[in-house]
């Protein structure tokens, strides 16, 4: 019997498989260093200080280069000269420093300098879109945990130019949290470099705009940035008066007040639930007034706010003026105490001012207010007087100084009267 021989299957020959684009980038060489040639090969024959021509050059190079591969790449490039290896040293292979970074701008440090180079990067994030995310989720954070590594000028120039780039919304905020880390706290380097961040940051924006900044990057409490042993609110605004940035010393107070002020405020309120005495509160409110103080004025307003929100309202508005004196004359003596000097008392009258305005059920009985705690030796004539002469506040001003007129004519014949008699 024959055996019959299989046939050779048919092959296709000549015929080469195409891979998947994403499966050859993932499977290319990593070679930092021959992107880095290829840069400074683009910029070799451009003048350093021509920052119109090296924009171009780095815009047109992007059409050929591999950006977003090498992003942190190119962005060493322009911010510290060269490649950098884990530990923040430089790459040893014997290149030379770019032809063009931010090392090349002027010693002493100036604003104005830097920010040209960092329209550069302005430009070319602006053409190459997706270079932010890697600018501000890897290279800065990466160059400010190295910020132990560099010389004084070269802290200087990264510093400013991050202060810059965050304040024309190319990074984010975030990236300061490298500066938390204990290597960096100690020796006061990171409170020095968000001073300088801080500074470049407000040559160009306001306080309020650095205040969203810091808010949206997760930086809630700049005590982290200092030693341990210097980790309090004093430290802190001495340190930022000291490098000339008084608004952020005074936006972080305001900050700190009003959290106090909500504890207050809190504490007031479950106090009087509980039914604590007058005395038990006012005793309380001075020991937590000795450990963390507030300023005597912010303290008369938070304790006015803490007692009035305490009131239950009657859903008849022709009821609510009457409850309110009732309720203010009771509570009057807890506030009392903490009335002790003119600009307290004007501080109360203000704030019960404004919280008559924005609550319109006690709007009227206003002028009775102040006869209550004008009786209850909360505010004194004088400052009823003053208040009304040049210290209220534009809420509803015309009104009120109008609804408290005869009061106030009442108190200065009073008072000429008791200057008649002496």
């Amino acid at each position: 019997m024959s055996t019959q021989q299989a046939a050779p299957k048919p092959s296709l020959q000549g015929v080469r498989i195409k891979a998947r684009k994403r499966a050859v980038k993932a499977s290319a060489k990593h070679e930092p260093d021959v992107f880095r040639d290829q840069v400074f090969k683009h910029l070799e024959n451009v003048p350093p200080t021509d920052f119109e021509a090296v924009t171009n050059k780095l815009v047109q190079a992007g059409s050929t280069l591999e950006y977003l591969k090498y992003a942190d790449a190119l962005f060493e490039l322009l911010l510290v000269g060269g490649l950098l290896q884990p530990g923040g040293q430089y790459v040893e292979d014997g290149a030379p420093l770019s032809p063009f970074s931010l090392l090349n701008a002027k010693e002493p440090v100036e604003v104005a300098d830097v920010k040209q180079y960092v329209e550069v990067l302005n430009k070319l994030i602006r053409r190459y879109k997706y270079l932010q995310r890697p600018l501000e989720d890897s290279t800065l954070p990466n160059l400010f945990q190295y910020m132990n590594r560099w010389p004084e000028t070269q802290r200087e120039k990264i510093s400013v130019a991050a202060g810059l780039l965050m304040a024309q919304g190319l990074a984010s905020a975030s990236c300061l949290q490298s500066l938390t880390k204990d290597h960096l706290v100690k020796n006061d380097l990171s409170s020095n470099v968000i001073a300088l961040v801080f500074r470049s940051y407000l040559s160009a924006q306001s306080m309020e705009h650095l205040s969203a900044a810091l808010k949206r990057g997760g930086i809630k409490d700049l005590i982290a940035f200092f030693p341990e042993n210097k980790r309090t609110d004093k430290a802190l605004d001495e340190h930022f008066r000291k490098a000339g940035l008084p608004q952020v010393a005074e936006w972080w107070t305001k900050r700190q007040y009003a959290s106090l002020k909500d504890d207050v405020i809190k504490r007031l309120k479950e106090m009087l639930e509980n039914g604590d005495s007058h005395t038990d509160i006012v005793a309380a409110i001075k020991t937590r007034q000795e450990e963390q103080p507030l300023p005597d004025t912010e303290l008369v307003s938070c304790i006015w706010q803490g007692l009035i929100s305490s009131v239950e309202w009657s859903a008849r508005q022709d009821q609510n003026e009457a409850l309110a004196l009732r309720e203010i004359t009771a509570f009057a003596d807890i506030i009392e105490p903490f009335c002790n000097g003119p600009k307290t008392e004007v501080a109360l009258i203000n704030t019960v001012q404004v919280y008559s305005y924005e609550d319109t059920r006690i709007i009227k009985a206003f002028p009775q207010i102040l006869k209550v705690l004008y009786n209850k030796d909360c505010i004194s004539d004088q400052a009823i007087i003053y208040w009304h002469q040049k210290g209220s506040k534009p809420q509803g001003r015309q009104h009120f100084l109008q609804a408290t007129a005869p009061l106030v004519k009442f108190l200065q014949e009073q008072e000429s009267d008791d200057e008649d008699e002496e």
